[in-house]
């Protein structure tokens, strides 16, 4: 099983955009079958440096590659790319 743990830090007054891609990137759950389990998280603690996280599942790092070029993840992704100043992520095995 592989984990992929995203996030991101965004532009200034981009809230409603952000909750709209957060919104956009939870429906995937219904769309790519690729995806075994997925949540997302806005920060709650203003001393953290990033603004919201990713958390999901994949059963192999080809289903994640999947994921990732399915039309529907480059739509939302496009949007977050689009308000985003900083992304981190990691990807591993459990």
């Amino acid at each position: 099983m592989i984990k992929h743990i995203v996030m991101w830090k965004f532009k200034e007054n981009e809230e409603e955009k952000m909750n709209e891609f957060l919104e956009g990137l939870n429906k995937l759950k219904n769309i790519i079958p690729e995806i075994k389990n997925m949540e997302t998280g806005v920060n709650i603690n203003p001393k953290n440096e990033f603004d919201a996280i990713l958390i999901s599942e994949f059963e192999t790092m080809k289903d994640l590659e999947t994921y990732k070029n399915h039309p529907e993840h480059i739509k939302v992704s496009n949007l977050c790319k689009s308000i985003r100043t900083d992304r981190q992520a990691i990807d591993y095995e459990i």
